[in-house]
């Protein structure tokens, strides 16, 4: 039976995508903006904050999410915006109960070094030091980046994940520019674009996934476009694995 499905994942391997370096449309520069996660029935789990800072074609993005039941999720992203972004090194560090394991993820992509730090199953310290070939549209942090300066009108771009599993593992993200859909904040009336994000994992892998339903699900972002672009909304997994979240614009209380 094995040997069966092995055969039929060979022959119906998918053909290498090529990947798409993304245009600097919209120059990024400084940023700090507040954030919060839901659960997909509207009840908040997390409130977040999301800080950027550029010296000249260098950007440093710092995100973190603060959970009601003391986990933390920490993105620090580093990439050029020289004509096309380009990532430079990204280190995840997720650590509660709202995770399945406590993981810390460093990528130097300039060097191709990757390192996971983790626990196994048994509560053990395992550590990951792996030298990998990475592509230069590795899109790691830098999904709300890209959203911004897709080009609408492209029907399919498609950029390199390296997710963690804890094994790195080189992944596609599909993005497909859907409709434009309205929304409001207070009295000012607005639409943003919505986009579909797809892991395509190839391969014998990927096929395996489909077969058993281990298919990661889609990511929904939607996007206010224009001169100045922003960040709306997106509902999709904060982690490999993870159950499915909204993100979203917070609201600022009264002083």
């Amino acid at each position: 039976m094995v040997a069966v499905l092995v055969t039929g994942a060979i022959l119906m391997e998918p053909k290498a995508l090529s990947p798409d370096t993304v245009a600097v449309r919209h120059t990024e520069g400084l940023m700090h903006g507040f954030l919060v996660v839901q659960t997909l029935d509207g009840k908040p789990i997390a409130d977040g904050q999301m800080m950027q800072d550029a010296r000249g074609n260098r950007v440093t993005d710092h995100l973190i999410f603060r959970f009601k039941d003391g986990s933390i999720y920490e993105d620090t992203t580093v990439f050029s915006q020289r004509q096309t972004f380009r990532l430079l090194s990204d280190h995840v560090v997720q650590r509660g109960p709202s995770f399945d394991r406590p993981l810390d993820a460093s990528i130097d992509a300039s060097a191709g070094n990757v390192t996971v730090r983790y626990k196994d199953g048994n509560g053990q310290e395992k550590v990951i030091n792996q030298r990998m070939d990475l592509p230069p549209d590795l899109a790691n942090g830098l999904l709300f980046t890209l959203l911004k300066d897709i080009q609408p009108s492209v029907p399919r771009t498609t950029v390199s994940l390296l997710a963690t599993t804890p094994a790195p593992q080189l992944v596609k993200l599909a993005i497909l520019p859907q409709g434009e859909e309205p929304f409001s904040i207070g009295r000012f009336e607005h639409k943003a674009r919505h986009y579909v994000v797809r892991v395509e994992i190839g391969g014998v892998k990927g096929w395996l996934a489909h077969l058993l339903g281990k298919q990661p699900p889609d990511i929904h972002a939607w996007v206010l476009e224009g001169e100045a672009p922003a960040f709306v909304k997106l509902e999709g997994p904060l982690y490999t694995g993870g159950p499915i979240w909204r993100i979203q614009l917070a609201s600022a209380g009264l002083f």
